[in-house]
């Protein structure tokens, strides 16, 4: 009797077990983060030589999939995160679902073939238009069927915008990723600006948040500035940036929705749950 009620509980604690899979796809590399139970079992971060064509990518996440034995068991979830520059913000009170086209166009080259999408920015009247990487979101159906995706600025801006939600500070945060970052300016509660720079070097990297800061008159020795992401204390951009700023910071693990330990700085795969 005792067997078979150990039998049971191990049965039912197998039925609830539950394993998603968050992808995150850029032209520059892909990351996968497999979560249990809400706790965080599988970060894998690969980064391309140099940068890959979309069709190069689709190859690469096929690769990773039929080799990797991590990849090939059955998730209750998938989502895929979208990691490009075409993309832009519109408010929500000019927003028109037929227009997406106009509201990319200005800003990137687009095709009379490409499928435009948005997501909406839950914390702020705002929607991220954007062309997410098709040949991708075909792949992942076929393989899993049904599946969520977005892009990478509605994930860092929702939970900057969090964070953000009960400081009236002139805040700024700066999202690293290889070789760009997403620059997120907040003030009196509300998103003042967003940007993506990319940078060769630590100069245009100090360059543009300077820039940045003189455009909006924002003093550099009293706003805030956060960094998440590929950055880390006394690395060469970490330095320059503290060379020229008077307050900065990391934003640390604990504030995300996982604790899991500092040398992590895929902030937006960690939030995309």
């Amino acid at each position: 009797m005792g067997t078979g009620q150990k039998t049971i509980q191990k049965i039912n604690k197998n039925l609830e077990k539950e394993v998603s899979l968050s992808i995150q796809v850029s032209l520059n590399g892909l990351s996968f983060l497999i979560l249990e139970n809400n706790s965080i079992r599988d970060l894998i971060n690969y980064s391309f030589e140099k940068t890959n064509t979309p069709k190069q990518v689709l190859d690469q996440l096929m690769h990773f999939f039929n080799t990797n034995e991590k990849l090939k068991e059955s998730f209750s979830k998938t989502t895929v995160i979208h990691d490009n520059e075409m993309m832009t913000l519109v408010p929500a009170a000019v927003f028109e679902e037929e227009h997406l086209s106009d509201y990319l166009k200005y800003n990137t080259k687009i095709f009379k073939t490409d499928f435009i999408t948005y997501d909406v920015i839950k914390n702020e009247d705002l929607m991220v238009v954007y062309i997410p990487f098709v040949n991708i979101n075909n792949y992942i159906f076929e393989r899993f069927g049904s599946f969520e995706y977005k892009h990478s600025t509605t994930i860092a801006l929702d939970h900057i915008l969090q964070i953000q939600k009960n400081n009236n500070n002139e805040s700024m945060y700066v999202h690293v990723g290889m070789n760009y970052f997403d620059l997120v300016v907040t003030q009196q509660n509300e998103l003042k600006l967003y940007n993506r720079f990319e940078y060769q070097a630590k100069e245009d990297f100090i360059y543009y948040i300077l820039f940045t800061a003189e455009q909006l008159g924002l003093n550099p020795e009293q706003f805030e500035c956060k960094f998440m992401g590929n950055i880390k204390k006394n690395d060469p951009f970490y330095d320059i940036a503290y060379k020229y700023i008077r307050n900065i910071s990391l934003l640390s693990s604990n504030k995300m929705r996982f604790s899991v330990d500092d040398t992590t700085n895929n902030f937006t795969l960690l939030n995309s749950f």
